[in-house]
């Protein structure tokens, strides 16, 4: 047993959709939030500026004695390699990305073989999806999208099914997917479940969207159980939230993403500490 938190980081918004996952899967559990709110998107980074950014994330949350850190990143997921490749030398705890449990869900989950995946710019360069679907069935077809305008777009709180700015952004990134016949569409990008009902409505119902924060979280819960690394608390899990930029309108988005309020418990830090 383990009573130490969980850490957990991103780009900005978007993996608080691995958070809400994580805090329904392990309510007892203690879980450190860092969103680079400063330095939003890492899609349009160079690889360099990418591994840069993760390795000053992950230092400040290893400075909170994590047992264990989530990158609710696809970028950084796809770019550092599905087991973390590219920051192992900086980590001292166990490492989870979205990349390997997100393309096993869509590999169990495709009825055609045709995968679709959204992502950012940084993440569809790297082919990493490609090259992990590949090494699952090398019968399957993957096509890849970037969608640069979505994390701005929820980053802005863009996010109603019926704003028709998204509408419109959907469409036209998701256009190959439709002419493609993919059955099944991976969110590259853990902001990217936040706009989930539009894209779904663009695809149709029987395209399987598959939620990379949530497949995250769910290894997230068996490798801790397996490493027995779980907490022996009973009572609910003390939060935190952390920030790079100003709080408050991290706070007022958060909020709405998350159903609940979290004023007052953000706080911000010089990043370029670390």
């Amino acid at each position: 047993m383990d009573n130490r938190p969980i850490g957990v980081f991103d780009s900005g918004l978007g993996g608080l959709t691995a958070f809400k996952a994580l805090s329904k899967l392990l309510p007892n559990e203690d879980i450190v939030y860092f969103g680079d709110t400063g330095r939003v998107p890492y899609g349009t980074r160079s690889r360099e500026t990418i591994v840069k950014y993760a390795r000053q994330d992950m230092a400040f949350l290893q400075s909170k004695d994590v047992k264990m850190i989530l990158a609710a990143c696809g970028t950084v997921s796809s770019v550092a390699g599905s087991k973390g490749e590219l920051l192992s030398d900086t980590l001292n705890v166990p490492f989870v990305g979205v990349l390997r449990p997100t393309a096993r869900e869509a590999a169990t989950a495709t009825r055609n073989g045709k995968i679709g995946v959204l992502g950012t710019t940084a993440t569809v360069r790297s082919g990493s999806y490609q090259k992990e679907l590949a090494a699952i069935n090398p019968d399957l077809q993957v096509f890849g999208q970037d969608c640069p305008l979505f994390v701005p777009l929820v980053e802005s709180g863009f996010v109603q099914p019926g704003d028709p700015i998204t509408r419109l952004t959907v469409e036209r990134y998701l256009a190959p997917m439709k002419e493609a016949d993919v059955d099944t569409l991976i969110l590259g990008c853990t902001h990217y479940p936040i706009i989930a009902p539009v894209i779904s409505e663009v695809m149709g119902k029987d395209v399987v969207l598959i939620n990379s924060g949530r497949e995250a979280a769910r290894f997230c819960v068996a490798l801790l159980a397996e490493m027995e690394l779980l907490t022996e608390k009973t009572a609910p899990g003390e939060r935190h939230f952390y920030v790079s930029d100003r709080t408050e309108g991290f706070s007022s988005v958060a909020g709405i993403f998350l159903g609940q309020d979290v004023q007052g418990e953000v706080s911000h830090i010089d990043i370029d500490k670390y």
